[in-house]
């Protein structure tokens, strides 16, 4: 950066720098932080001129608002910009939107929005390739006006945002009255520890959001760890130093060829315990297991007095397990509720009421009808275990991994009609037969398993147990180990002749398996037969 330009070189100079292209944009990239791809870019206002060099834009902008020379140099950046977008298209390259700024002095000096509209109908630029943005001091005292400006730029199709969001004192009543897609939160306001007040300040900022139906940028993103923060409250697209810092318009373009490969590895340090207190820390092993391991998993809040329950995360794996296709954003935009029939609901909701007050964990299970717009709907059973993981005056934060037991509870129906002519049968022959719970390794024996080889009704990480008691033969252990590793990849059926117990007696052992509607081995049903 050169000397910098006094207020009357600047107004000189302005015209010219216009003219001959020496105020232009640079472009910051926006990024999906958990895809690690380019999602938009703001373009930034620069002037760098021959005799002095790259001038601030702390320096110069003021300058222009203040002898009303930004309305200009706004609507030069709005040709800039289209005629950027409009080059990317012609050539094949494909552009993501980019956000302009709209001052104050803009909204505020008649028919601005008509000449950026001409504009864009002049370079042929799809509407959805631009976003207008405001900054929030702009619509203080001209509330209606900028209201109106945004309802217009809403009826021509553009998204708007707003910047800057929560650096002045009235940040939610101009939200209120504002009709805004996008709200951009400064990384400044989460100075010091993330986890602290300001966290949970900006924390309840992205929950409001989702309830306006509005998203959110993180702004001034500068690590892994502020980044990985804001994901873990559910703002994903990213704008910073982390993955860029505002670059030239050639350099944009190259990065525009590779964004789908623009990626970054999150930092993450696990853990050795269980702190619910962690399930908001981004490098916790509480938010690893979240994300991979715990299977269908979400979390939402329950507000003791209304009852109302509102979702507040889900991992990939819960939208999965619901099925009917629904995304992210369904879930988390849905009234859970309206799943539930009157009885339905008051055992859930009485299932969370006693998780609340003991603090344990609790099961329950409930049919649900879910609805979707591509699939329309279909009625499950859900079995949830939920445990509670905060509690306030009003609210309380649930933690709840859910299971879709629908197929498990047509069989267990179809089962239960043939169960006296299993039992009696099974009384008259020399045979054993169990059912393993292929995604618990949970194994519930016959009753004749319970009364000669002395198991219990339920046992835990099977076959581990009766390979320890000696049940299966410790040469033959390894074997069995592998059959049930291959039952989790979803082998059909397996058989073998095995000699059981202490006493080695041969038997018979086989396994067939129970598949879901989408090919996923449910449970196997295990049985031994002598061999005489």
């Amino acid at each position: 950066m050169g000397r910098i330009m006094t207020e009357t070189e600047m107004l000189l100079g302005f015209d010219k720098a216009i003219k001959e292209g020496h105020i232009f944009p640079y472009f910051q990239p926006q990024y999906n932080h958990s895809t690690g791809r380019m999602i938009g870019a703001e373009a930034l206002m620069r002037w760098n001129d021959p005799a002095h060099g790259m001038q601030s834009p702390a320096d110069f902008i003021p300058v222009l608002e203040n002898y009303r020379l930004i309305r200009k140099a706004d609507l030069f950046m709005m040709k800039t910009i289209c005629r950027f977008l409009n080059g990317c298209i012609e050539s094949g390259i494909s552009p993501v939107p980019i956000s302009f700024n709209i001052s104050r002095h803009d909204i505020f000096s008649g028919d601005y929005v008509n000449e950026i509209e001409e504009i864009r109908e002049h370079y042929g630029v799809p509407v959805k390739y631009l976003r207008a943005e405001i900054t929030e001091s702009s619509a203080i005292g001209g509330m209606e006006l900028v209201s109106g400006v945004l309802t217009k730029l809403h009826d021509l199709g553009y998204l708007v945002e707003m910047d800057d969001f929560g650096s002045g004192y009235s940040s939610l009543n101009v939200l209120k009255d504002l009709p805004v897609d996008v709200i951009k939160l400064d990384m400044r306001f989460l100075s010091g520890d993330l986890t602290g007040r300001g966290g949970i300040i900006v924390g309840s900022m992205v929950q409001m959001a989702k309830w306006l139906g509005a998203s959110t940028i993180a702004e001034g993103v500068e690590t892994n760890e502020q980044a990985d923060y804001m994901k873990s409250i559910g703002c994903n697209y990213i704008q910073g130093y982390l993955y860029s810092r505002p670059i030239p318009q050639d350099e944009f373009l190259e990065k525009l060829k590779t964004s789908s490969l623009e990626s970054t590895k999150p930092s993450m340090k696990l853990i050795s315990i269980m702190d619910t207190g962690k399930f908001w820390s981004p490098e916790s092993l509480e938010t690893l297991i979240f994300s991979n391991y715990v299977g269908a998993a979400c979390i939402f809040s329950y507000y003791i007095d209304t009852g109302k329950v509102d979702i507040v995360r889900a991992n990939p794996k819960y939208m999965k397990e619901l099925g009917m296709n629904m995304t992210e954003d369904e879930v988390l935009r849905s009234d859970p509720w309206l799943e539930h029939d009157s009885e339905s609901r008051a055992e859930m909701e009485s299932a969370i009421k006693k998780a609340i007050e003991t603090g344990e964990e609790v099961e329950v299970e409930t049919w649900r009808t879910i609805r979707s717009k591509c699939c329309g709907e279909d009625h499950i059973c859900v079995r949830s275990s939920m445990r509670l993981i905060g509690i306030s005056d009003d609210q309380a934060m649930i933690y709840a991994r859910a299971r879709n037991i629908t197929a498990e509870k047509a069989s267990i129906r179809a089962l239960a009609e043939s169960e006296k002519v299993f039992r009696y049968a099974a009384e008259h022959t020399n045979s054993y037969a169990w059912e393993y719970d292929i995604s618990t390794d949970e194994m519930r024996p016959c009753s004749r398993c319970m009364r000669d080889l002395g198991l219990p009704p339920l046992l835990k990480n099977y076959p581990e147990p009766v390979i320890e008691s000696g049940l299966f033969p410790a040469d033959y252990a390894d074997m069995y180990r592998e059959w049930h590793r291959k039952l989790k990849e979803g082998v059909g059926e397996l058989e073998a002749d095995i000699p059981l117990t202490a006493d080695r007696i041969p038997f018979r052992v086989r396994y067939t398996t129970e598949f879901d509607e989408n090919g996923r081995p449910l449970k196997a049903y295990g049985s031994a037969e002598l061999i005489k």
